[in-house]
C-alpha cells in the first residue's frame, strides 16, 4: 500500500514523535506500545513502554535505570529494521556511549531524528555519522552563536592544570558532571597516573557500561574505607547534587568545578554554585549544528529541545524551510539557567 499523498512519514503528537505507518514512537515522553530510544538519558527514555528498541549500551543503561524487567530488543548501528515497509536504522550520534540517531525511510523519503548529538570525537562512543536526508529533526540545546566549543584537548588540559594547582594547595579536586556520559568522558581522558575517585551514582553507572563492553580505566568509589588524604591526591567525579552535602563536606578542603556546556556564559560561571567551571558539552555547538544542516542536504528542518524559536527564525531568514516540533516542551525563556539544574544533562 502506497503512502497517501500529503501524509508525513513522521508526525508530532502529545506522546512524542510518531510514525503512523509503522505504529512506533521515537523517544516518546509518555508510555506507548513500541518505542525506539536514541539514548539512555531520562528526558529521552522513560518507564512504561511495552517494548523498547535501542543499541546494546543504551539497553544496559535502561535496564539499570528503569528495571531489568523491561522488554528490550537491541540493534547494531546501521542494521536495518523493517516495520510495515518502513525502514529504521540506528546510526552513531557521538553524544554518549550507545547514543544513536534514527534514520527513517519509506519509498523515496528519508527522515533523520538526531536525538542528542555532537560532532567532536570524544573516544568513548562511536563518532557522529552524517546522514543525508530530506527532513531533519534536530536538537537545538545550544543553538546560539555564543556556544562555540574549544577543542576537547584544550579543556582537559585546563582541568589538569587546575587540579595540579589544587594539589599543591592541599585541596581536593571535585569535578561535577552528569553521571551518564560526561563522567565517563572525564574518566577516559584523565591520565592513568592520576587516581580517579567516584561518587556512588557515577561508579554504578560506569560499572554498568563496563559490564556492557565499554572499556574504561579503573576508578575508586569514595567510601569510609578510603583515606581522605589519598582522595586528595586524585580527582573525584560526582553529580552536581553533592554540592553542600555531607558527602562533599567529608572531603579534605574540597574545591568544585562544574563541567558543562552552560559554562560558556560568563554570567553563568559567576552564578553557578561550584567554585569553578569548564565548558565541555556532549551536545553539538553553533557552528557544528549549522554545518550538519548544510551537509545533510535536508530540505526541511524541525527543531526541538532548546532554543527552538530563535533558531527556526534564523534558519528561515536564510531560506531554509524550518519549524518547531509542535509537541516539544519549550523553555520559558531563551536564557541558560542561572544555576545548573539538578541532574540536568548537558
Amino acid at each position: 500500500m502506497d503512502k497517501q499523498k500529503g501524509e508525513p512519514l513522521l508526525t508530532f503528537t502529545a506522546k512524542g514523535i510518531y510514525c503512523p505507518r509503522a505504529d512506533v514512537y521515537i523517544d516518546p515522553h509518555k508510555p506507548v506500545s513500541r518505542a525506539l530510544i536514541t539514548h539512555g538519558h531520562s528526558d529521552h527514555a522513560i518507564l512504561g513502554h511495552r517494548y523498547y528498541l535501542c543499541t546494546a549500551l543504551t539497553a544496559a543503561i535502561l535496564k539499570y535505570r528503569l528495571g531489568s524487567f523491561i522488554q528490550i530488543q537491541t540493534v547494531e548501528y546501521a542494521q536495518p529494521v523493517l516495520i510495515n515497509q518502513v525502514r529504521f536504522s540506528f546510526h552513531p550520534a557521538g553524544h554518549i556511549p550507545g547514543s544513536a540517531q534514527i534514520r527513517v525511510s519509506y519509498l523515496d523519503e528519508i527522515w533523520v531524528v538526531t536525538g542528542d548529538y555532537k560532532t567532536e570525537v570524544d573516544e568513548i562512543c562511536e563518532a557522529y555519522e552524517l546522514i543525508p536526508c530530506h527532513t531533519l529533526i534536530t536538537e537545538t540545546t545550544f543553538a546560539l552563536p555564543v556556544y562555540q566549543w574549544k577543542p576537547q584537548k584544550q579543556i582537559i588540559r585546563e582541568i589538569l592544570e587546575w587540579y595540579n594547582y589544587n594539589l599543591n594547595s592541599g585541596q581536593t579536586t571535585v569535578l561535577l558532571a552528569y553521571a551518564l556520559g560526561k563522567s565517563q568522558r572525564l574518566i577516559h581522558h584523565i591520565p592513568a597516573d592520576i587516581p580517579v575517585y567516584t561518587h556512588g551514582s557515577v561508579e554504578q553507572t560506569t560499572e554498568v557500561l563496563r559490564k556492557a563492553g565499554l572499556g574504561l580505566r579503573p576508578t575508586i568509589p569514595v567510601s569510609s574505607r578510603v583515606s581522605k588524604k589519598e582522595i586528595q591526591k586524585g580527582i573525584t567525579i560526582a553529580p552536581s547534587s553533592v554540592l553542600n552535602s555531607l558527602w562533599i563536606r567529608s572531603l579534605v578542603n574540597p574545591v568544585t568545578a562544574t563541567i558543562s556546556g552552560w559554562m560558556a556564559l560568563i554570567n553563568n560561571r559567576k552564578k553557578q554554585a561550584a567554585d569553578h567551571g569548564f565548558t565541555l558539552s556532549d551536545h553539538v555547538d553553533w557552528p557544528s549544528l549549522n554545518e550538519v544542516i548544510k551537509q545533510s542536504g535536508t530540505q526541511k528542518v524541525f527543531a526541538t529541545h532548546g532554543y527552538t524559536s530563535l533558531y527556526v527564525d534564523w534558519l528561515c531568514s536564510r531560506g531554509y524551510d524550518a519549524e518547531i516540533v509542535s509537541s516539544a516542551k519549550q523553555p520559558a525563556t531563551i536564557k541558560a539557567p542561572e544555576t545548573i539544574p539538578f541532574e540536568e544533562e548537558d
